[in-house]
């Protein structure tokens, strides 16, 4: 393949490949037209971290090696894939032009798949996903509600794309947004375009994107950057790798857009080192950019160049806040510095710079292509789009999601995740991460968009939502966001440093059961303090899971504290065990106990010695017939 010298190049490139993902992206009711037409069966396996640890490497291996036994090779396209972000259910392989989603496959599965369906045309029924709701196998991924009622958007590729291959990105419109800004837009009007479509910054602050592209434009420097943010934290999330490690070429194009945009010839993207899969499959696109001249010098012949660094965070949250991520690229301590000046005036290395995150940066080249009002017309008055979140916790479906802002959230939970599992009573949705608040299901017909959640006590964030159910204690619940907090403060300020640790102590003792009333009245107050006074967003928004658990669980709290009761009976000082008259003395209590102080004879009732009792729960979860009780 010859360097890519002009747009022309790229779009007669284009035009060569785009026939390679037809049938990637066939819909029900072009299904037809191609069942009397000779075309290759496309099998591709899902290759984002979550399916390659349940061994998704082997399984492509093994499809290799059986259609090659069969003589099939010439007729069966086998490809890796990004994340299809039904994660529960994987590893997952989808057939084309069938159009079959198989679930949960194993390395076992993979000669029955081409022996009988690749061969045979018979798909196999035991791996399709059944829907739950009216307990039947679905055959295709669209007919899922898992995925009825997504937009995906920043996910387009993910799942239909070869993200190691930059010619299917290619065959994808990859890199034609980037063509039509340097040859048919100059900078005001790229700025503009991304401004009156309504972007906002996914990250967690929401600032209009289009913006902070203004603000970075408008200063003259010798020298401009364009930093990615993939620095993503927060306990439960992956909507940032996954698109890393699914479309990497979306997230280098629209830096090379945002780039050309404020006017910047260099790029980094800021990645922690525990992400390997995306780190390497980055460094894989950046270097097939440059290769095709997508990425250096006079890109498509314009005269504009633009490359791009990767730099590696050691995992500190903090270093999500723009600030004390520059201050790391620097070679610094990742600590915030008070604002103004803000990044786009002053930023790396004292340069005009814009931070934009992951799932910012993908949505870029669809509303280059696609124009302001489309994207405008998704979402609510002042939250536009899609927005990809992570739902994981206590729920049926647990996996990535994108759906247009103004979605509720009992739709994500029940309509897509599926519902609570084990059928189980919801109790709380915490969004934002250790960032936000615990939502209860008084407020779950609430639509998701920046305003609407902090009305609430909450926040977007980047997009962890976290689902728990009547087994939690929203008490210990707050207690675990802040020790994560604690932990990952910087130490700069004093409410952050010592306010933060001072709130974990008062939750520490009060899920030990020494809380008293006095102490709920000094958490409040602390927390608000910590809020207003904290120098970074950590320090500001670490005290919210208190605060949203304490406006909406005030009576967990109470029972802790004037009862000495955990409602949930998880805090271990705070519960007791008893085995109840529908014990049969089968002695596996007894048996299992590590400190031997369950007493019984067989066939007769069980019992236990309290003052020796180490709450462990062993006993509890052992028991075959229930027969043992918290209190």
């Amino acid at each position: 393949m010859n360097k890519i010298n002009s747009f022309k190049d790229l779009t007669n490139l284009y035009n060569e490949l785009k026939d390679s993902l037809e049938i990637r992206k066939v819909s029900y009711e072009d299904e037809i037209k191609f069942e009397n037409r000779k075309c290759k069966r496309t099998v591709l396996v899902c290759h984002g971290t979550g399916c390659k640890s349940s061994e998704s490497h082997i399984i492509l291996e093994n499809f290799i090696t059986e259609v090659k036994k069969s003589g099939l090779s010439d007729e069966i396209f086998i490809s890796p894939t990004g994340c299809f972000g039904f994660c529960e259910k994987g590893p997952i392989v989808k057939i084309f032009p069938d159009n079959v989603f198989y679930v949960q496959v194993k390395t076992s599965d993979v000669n029955e798949i081409v022996n009988e369906h690749l061969l045979k045309g018979r798909v196999i029924e035991r791996l399709l996903y059944e829907e739950p709701t009216i307990k039947e196998k679905v055959k295709r991924q669209d007919e899922m509600c898992f995925y009825k009622k997504q937009n995906r958007i920043a996910l387009r590729n993910c799942g239909i794309i070869n993200p190691e291959d930059i010619k299917e990105s290619i065959a994808a419109h990859g890199y034609e947004a980037l063509g039509k800004c340097l040859t048919e837009m100059n900078q005001y009007e790229v700025i503009k375009l991304i401004t009156e479509s309504g972007l906002r910054g996914r990250g967690g602050g929401g600032f209009s994107t289009g913006k902070k592209w203004a603000f970075a434009k408008s200063y003259d420097a010798d020298q401009k950057y364009i930093i990615c943010n993939a620095d993503e934290g927060d306990p439960g999330a992956f909507m940032d790798r996954s698109i890393l490690e699914g479309d990497p070429h979306s997230v280098i194009e629209a830096m090379a857009i945002a780039g050309y945009a404020i006017g910047a010839s260099e790029g980094c993207v800021y990645i922690r080192a525990e992400y390997p899969l995306a780190i390497s499959r980055l460094k894989n696109a950046i270097n097939q950019g440059k290769k095709y001249g997508l990425l250096g010098k006079n890109i498509m012949g314009t005269g504009f160049d633009f490359d791009i660094k990767i730099k590696y965070g050691a995992g500190a949250f903090v270093c999500g806040e723009e600030t004390a991520l520059i201050h790391s690229i620097e070679g610094n301590r990742g600590e915030p510095t008070n604002k103004p000046p803000f990044p786009a005036e002053k930023g790396l290395w004292g340069k005009p710079t814009c931070v934009n995150n992951v799932e910012t940066l993908a949505n870029i080249p669809a509303i280059i292509l696609n124009g302001a009002d489309w994207y405008n017309s998704i979402g609510t008055k002042t939250s536009k789009g899609t927005k990809v979140f992570a739902l994981a916790g206590k729920i049926n479906n647990v996996g990535l999601v994108e759906v247009p802002m103004g979605t509720s959230l009992r739709e994500i939970i029940y309509d897509i995740g599926g519902g609570i599992k084990n059928g189980r009573k919801f109790k709380a949705v915490q969004t934002g991460g250790p960032s936000g608040g615990c939502i209860p299901a008084s407020n779950l017909d609430t639509p998701i968009d920046y305003e609407s959640l902090t009305t609430i006590g909450s926040m977007m964030g980047s997009g962890g939502m976290i689902v728990m159910d009547e087994d939690n204690c929203m008490v210990d619940i707050a207690k675990f966001y802040l020790e994560f907090t604690v932990d990952e403060s910087c130490g700069k300020c004093t409410p952050c440093r010592v306010g933060n640790k001072r709130l974990l102590e008062i939750l520490t003792k009060i899920t030990n059961g020494k809380g008293t009333e006095e102490d709920l009245l000094k958490l409040k107050e602390l927390a608000e303090t910590i809020k207003d006074t904290a120098l970074c967003g950590l320090g500001q928004t670490a005290p919210n899971p208190i605060l949203s658990t304490m406006k909406y669980f005030m009576d967990e709290y109470e029972a802790h504290v004037k009862e000495k009761r955990c409602p949930a009976g998880i805090c271990k000082n705070l519960v007791q065990y008893e085995i109840t008259d529908k014990c049969i003395g089968c002695t596996k209590c007894a048996r299992n106990c590590p400190v031997n102080c369950i007493t019984g004879s067989v066939k007769t009732k069980h019992f236990i010695d309290t003052s020796k009792c180490i709450k462990c729960g062993t006993c509890f979860t052992s028991c075959p017939i229930g027969a043992i009780i918290k209190k």
